[in-house]
Formats: structure tokens, sequence, C-alpha cells
């Protein structure tokens, strides 16, 4: 069964691969919700703008005097979000960029609220600029308000025969058998593929296109 994280991996691939010998920029990052107090919008987005300047042939002298900048101005703390945006409105600006977002669902509202705007200020400067992101249904709305005028969503829900061939799987991997009974496991089958809640695969950009990337 092909899970979320699976699936924006397959498009990231795919981005990569079209991106080839195109001087296009290809970055992603995964949320998790076990790590959400790590992951805050300083950590998503700089994560983000160290994989797109790392992929860069040199270090626009833009950022790089930033970067010192930020270090003869703060005594060499990390650069706020402010700081990160805008080194991200410039080297988005520079080339066409993909950057992919996994399970937004799976950060803190708050730090979700940050990237989202900080996305929506990235757009409006980089107009060659893309960002595929998933999430749940819940952040649907919240997504659309905050990149109003940016997105493009597709709802996607796995096929009840695959839910329940994974299902079948994980339970034969059951380290303790016995606490299992053939009610109980007719049970697992029947609800969990009713009541499975369907992923919101949203696709962010400025202009429709039949490409990811042109």
């Amino acid at each position: 069964m092909l899970t979320r994280r699976d699936g924006s991996s397959l498009v990231a691939d795919t981005v990569r691969d079209q991106a080839r010998g195109q001087n296009t920029s290809v970055s992603c990052f995964y949320l998790d919700f076990a790590a959400r107090k790590e992951q805050l919008a300083t950590n998503v987005l700089g994560s983000l703008l160290k994989q797109i300047v790392g992929g860069m042939k040199g270090v626009p002298e833009e950022v790089s005097q930033a970067f010192q900048q930020q270090k003869t101005t703060f005594g060499g703390l990390r650069p706020q979000l402010v700081d990160i945006v805008k080194m991200l409105q410039l080297v988005t600006s520079l080339r066409p960029t993909f950057m992919c977002l996994d399970a937004l669902d799976e950060c803190d509202g708050v730090q979700r609220a940050r990237i989202l705007d900080s996305l929506n200020k990235i757009l409006e400067r980089s107009p060659r600029t893309r960002i595929f992101a998933t999430g749940r249904p819940h952040i649907r709305a919240e997504i659309e308000k905050r990149l109003a005028g940016h997105v493009a969503s597709v709802p996607v829900s796995p096929p009840e025969e695959d839910v329940i061939a994974y299902l079948h799987a994980r339970l034969g991997e059951d380290q303790t058998p016995d606490a299992m009974d053939e009610i109980l496991e007719a049970e697992i089958l029947e609800k969990i593929p009713k009541n499975i809640s369907g992923m919101c695969v949203v696709a962010i950009m400025l202009r429709n296109s039949s490409r990811i990337i042109r």
C-alpha cells in the first residue's frame, strides 16, 4: 500500500528527474507529529533554504552577505524567520524552484500558520516557484485562506482494498498473536477501512500547468 510519505517522495523524485539539467531547484521537508517541538517554522524553511542553496553552483552574494550580517549583528545566532524568508525570496527568484512539504497537518498549529504565511510571501515574489504539500482534510480551509489565489487542491483517498491488504499484512506481523481472536480481527478489517480518514493532497502554484516544472 502506498503511504502518504511514499506518495510525496514519489512526487519529489519525479520532479527531480524532470528538473535534472534544467537549472531548477528541488527541496523537501517531511513533517512528523513526534518531532513537532523541533519542527519550528525557522527549522522547516531553513532546511528548504539550505537544500536550495546547496544545489547551486555558487552561493548568491546577497545570501552570503545576509548570513555574514546575521553573525555580526546577533553574535552568531541563527537567522530569524523574516531573514530566512527574505533569502528564500531571493534564491527562488533566481531560477525555477519546487518545494515539497509532507504532512502539514502533523505540524503545530502556530508553526503551520507561520510556514504558510511565509510561503505566501515567497510565492508573491517568486512567480516560478511551485509548492506541493500534503495534509489531512481538516487543514484544507486554512491552506486556502492563507494562500488565497495560489491553491489548487486534489482530494486523495486510498482504495478500500488497499487498506484491507495493508491491515492484513500488519496483523500478520503481530508479535502477540494470542491477543487477537477471529472476532476482533474481523471487526478491525470491517471498521477501519470504512472510518479511515482521507488525505488531502494540495498542489500550490501561481499558474496552472500541465507540467510540474517548466
